[in-house]
């Protein structure tokens, strides 16, 4: 029986790729064992679980944030579970390894590195996370999306597949529909405070300007409350819906004419999936500012309005959600911009890959063993 581990989590961006794979991968070869390697404090702990995925945790901190102090303390405790991954390694016997980035992914790497064992690295972003660009070295295969990080691996290793979705994310067709506009607002997994802030105030400026406007509002566990009442403040409480997770968000992205979203890598690869056009609020502060790079790498191509944080005042947001509402065919060509984009295969793409190398190693220790008892 084939094993992988898939390492890695913390935030969306990082588990539902990683979730996307272990799936293709169960579809692909149903004899074989996918088990998720995360944190206690991640996403993953929650969503693994519901998911039916097989869930191991180590105790790690992430490396940035916090300042120096915070970095040298995530780094003495990602040094310290090194010796828990290598047993965990050890106890799984896996035939290959799959960083998604975040927290686990380095510490499980780098004991599999040491015990023979395939590694494998998943990055979605236009910029390199740090657990990978620490891995990329000694990786074997490298799953990217954008070009602009294929140059921290050998080429040869190099497989530009898109990010993994689940495979409930699929085109959808884009209908305008006169009288409607049907308004979804992202910020991620966590929610985002300055959309939340922001966004209800842009729409009570429109008004009656857009007639049949409606918003479905993603607020963040923590922030709901505090974001429904600012939509009952200003009365809007007929015009939006406010939940602090969306569950099924291919459903949600499907009957959206309009996605208000940050930036990060899932999210973006969702919205293209399905076929949607969108404003992009990067969040100023994800590191190397890889948000806006992703942002920007939609907007240059027709598919998305990029907006830095600085930039999406109310008023600001307001004129954008005019401006595209007063404009089907802009809305129609951003759609049709972002499915060219989209990568629905790609978790499919990355399983049979994946497969494949954990296969080949598997023969070649099956060919040492006979050749030591030979």
């Amino acid at each position: 029986m084939t094993t992988l581990l898939l390492a890695g989590g913390g935030t969306g961006g990082h588990v539902f790729p990683m979730l996307a794979v272990g799936e293709a991968v169960r579809a692909a070869d149903p004899s074989a064992r996918v088990v998720y390697v995360g944190t206690a404090r991640g996403l993953e702990a929650r969503v693994v679980p519901e998911q039916g995925g097989e869930l191991e945790l180590l105790d790690i901190l992430p490396l940035r944030g916090g300042g120096l102090s915070g970095f040298l303390k995530g780094a003495q405790h990602a040094a310290a579970s090194i010796p828990a991954a290598r047993d965990l390694v050890r106890r799984l016997g896996p035939s290959a390894v799959l960083s998604v980035g975040g927290y686990a992914g380095g510490p499980v790497c780098f004991a599999a590195r040491t015990l023979g064992v395939a590694v494998t690295v998943l990055e979605p972003n236009s910029v390199m996370g740090l657990s990978n660009r620490l891995l990329a070295p000694f990786a074997v295969r490298a799953y990217t999306t954008f070009p602009e990080v294929d140059r921290f691996f050998r080429p040869s290793i190099v497989r530009r597949l898109g990010v993994p979705l689940r495979k409930a994310f699929a085109p959808a067709p884009y209908e305008v529909q006169k009288d409607k506009l049907s308004i979804l607002v992202l910020g991620g997994s966590q929610g985002a405070k300055a959309l939340n802030e922001t966004v209800p105030r842009a729409i009570s400026q429109i008004g009656s300007q857009v007639p049949g406007l409606r918003v479905l509002h993603q607020t963040g566990r923590e922030r709901e409350v505090e974001a429904r009442a600012l939509y009952e403040s200003l009365g809007l409480s007929g015009t939006a819906e406010v939940v602090p997770f969306i569950d099924d968000m291919a459903r949600a992205l499907a009957s959206a004419d309009l996605v208000i979203a940050r930036a990060g890598a899932s999210t973006l690869a969702e919205l293209c999936a399905v076929g949607r056009p969108a404003i992009l609020v990067p969040y100023p502060f994800a590191a190397d500012d890889h948000q806006l790079k992703n942002a920007r790498s939609l907007e240059k191509r027709g598919a998305a309005v990029a907006l830095p944080q600085s930039e999406a005042t109310a008023d600001r947001v307001a004129d954008e959600i005019r401006r595209l509402a007063e404009s089907p065919e802009r809305r129609v060509s951003m759609a049709r911009a972002a499915a060219e984009i989209g990568a629905p295969d790609a978790a499919k793409a990355v399983a049979a890959d994946l497969l494949e190398l954990a296969r080949l190693r598997e023969s070649k220790h099956r060919e040492k063993a006979r050749g030591r008892t030979a």
